[in-house]
């Protein structure tokens, strides 16, 4: 790997994503990613606060060396706190000593202890002392050459911490986007593509102020995307507030280390299951209201707790309750019970058939049309989500919006043929931004339709209805076609006869 020494080299971007993916490599000849990903999280996230620790305290040792009880009193208010020689280099220096994963696993105890408010829970369920990499023997070397991998970049910056964070926050979601690559069918529950982020995030065009929550958060890159959204516009401001949900322990404690990598700490991420036990409440249990929520959910959930739904404590189905087989209106519903009445905006990625499939889903989403919340609908194209080919859908709801209309988009074709993916880029996603903001009728593209309109089409939104893109097939006139047709015969016996006359002159007739 070019450009990392090992001592006292501050990383680049690309530096810190070779090493990490250097790591990655070890791990990969033994385990699949679903088995190391979120341990090769943990440790570049210990690696970075133990680098993070390392320069404040030499840095005060310059200022203030023969005062080391101020020292020790200045290091007690860091971001995070470590014990005396609880740290990554500690667990370097005695890497060729046996024991490494007993001894990385009860680092992460302690680190944790010493941080609880912060990170309790994080760690539960990685153990590198796991027998899945191997026996003692080959574990003990595997870690040592994890260990001196990341030991090859010092995460650390001589200027600028948010320039530090925006470098191990990037690898982060370097990691995430390559671990998903890898990881099948499930892989779009905890990874947005970036693409499918940026234009969520710049269609709720996030403000200082603004409650913002991601209700099956997976890694958390939507909600790390608005926040940076707010960041670009307001001069770095952190005016904002960050929550999610997320049902599964071990993407749960991914999208926390997420999050503290992003420099991200101004965040309420819970573990569990949204639908059946949602975790953001207030003091007297009511779910808390926000002024954006947006997802990319698990799509087309078939167990998520159709049979306590009418007894929903939160009243969240009052306007009917989804099938049992299929959770998307369920989490829509969910959704929108926890925007703020004045404020409230949502941005949520579903599949195609929740624009038109019937039953209970046809009257939820005929009640939703009459409510005039539906603002957008937006086409993408298929093959952006890891695991699944399909193309999927934006959807756009307002609490307060300006006309009774509902805006159709048909994004289906413009993107970059990516390897197996298709990716959408910066101009694609800008001509969505700027049709939104127009709100008008373009040919091929986008159609504003009335609710007359929509109900005429008996509230189905299947966005070809609204939305025609191939060209309009010419009308025959089949007699001008017959006509046509004798006239080219008789040409073509014309054409016969001269021939014949031709070769009788030659002596080839008869």
């Amino acid at each position: 790997m070019k450009n990392m020494n090992r001592h006292n080299n501050q990383a680049s971007q690309d530096d810190a994503n070779n090493m990490a993916w250097a790591v990655c490599d070890n791990f990969r000849s033994v385990v699949n990613p679903n088995i190391y990903k979120n341990h090769v999280i943990t440790l570049l996230f210990i690696k970075y606060i133990s680098d993070i620790w390392k320069n404040h305290h030499e840095r005060y040792q310059a200022e203030y060396g023969n005062e080391p009880e101020l020292i020790a009193e200045l290091m007690k208010v860091e971001r995070f706190v470590l014990p005396k020689e609880i740290d990554f280099y500690s667990l370097h220096e005695r890497r060729h000593e046996s024991g490494n994963g007993e001894r990385i696993d009860q680092f992460l105890y302690n680190i944790e202890a010493a941080n609880i408010s912060k990170l309790r829970g994080v760690f539960q369920g990685i153990s590198f002392n796991s027998n899945k990499f191997g026996d003692d023997k080959q574990k003990n070397e595997l870690l040592r050459y994890v260990l001196e991998d990341f030991s090859k970049v010092e995460l650390h910056p001589h200027s600028s911490l948010a320039t530090i964070s925006d470098i191990t926050g990037n690898t982060c979601e370097f990691l995430i986007k390559n671990f998903a690559a890898d990881s099948g069918e499930k892989a779009n529950e905890c990874y947005t593509p970036p693409g499918v982020s940026d234009l969520i995030a710049e269609l709720m065009e996030p403000q200082k102020g603004d409650a913002i929550c991601d209700p099956a958060c997976g890694s958390g890159s939507l909600l790390i995307k608005c926040s940076q959204k707010i960041r670009e516009r307001f001069n770095g401001s952190k005016e904002y507030a960050l929550y999610g949900q997320e049902a599964v322990g071990s993407t749960w404690a991914m999208a926390k280390m997420n999050m503290f990598l992003h420099s991200e700490d101004n965040h309420r991420i819970e573990w569990g299951d949204t639908l059946r036990n949602p975790k953001l409440l207030t003091i007297d249990e009511s779910l808390i209201r926000f002024d954006i929520v947006t997802a990319s959910l698990p799509f087309s959930l078939e167990k998520w707790n159709h049979d306590e739904a009418e007894n929903d404590r939160w009243g969240r189905y009052h306007r009917g309750i989804p099938p049992k087989t299929k959770g998307d209106y369920a989490f829509i519903l969910h959704m929108l019970e926890t925007l703020k009445p004045d404020t409230g905006r949502m941005g949520v990625v579903m599949p195609h058939g929740i624009l038109f499939r019937g039953a209970a889903e046809g009257k939820i989403r005929r009640i939703l049309i009459e409510e005039n919340i539906l603002d957008a609908v937006i086409g993408l194209p298929e093959k952006l989500f890891y695991g699944t080919a399909i193309p999927v859908v934006v959807l756009i709801f307002k609490k307060h919006k300006q006309d009774n209309k509902i805006l159709f988009i048909d994004a289906s074709h413009d993107h970059a043929d990516g390897l197996n993916r298709n990716i959408l880029r910066s101009e694609d996603i800008q001509k969505i931004i700027e049709t939104c903001r127009k709100r008008a009728s373009i040919d091929k593209y986008a159609y504003l339709a009335t609710l007359e309109e929509i109900t005429k089409n008996d509230f189905n939104l299947n966005i070809p209805r609204y939305i025609k893109t191939s060209e309009e097939e010419e009308i025959i006139d089949f007699m001008t076609v017959l006509d046509d047709r004798e006239k080219i015969k008789k040409t073509l016996l014309d054409i016969e006869k001269e021939m014949d006359g031709y070769l009788k002159e030659l002596g080839y007739g008869s």
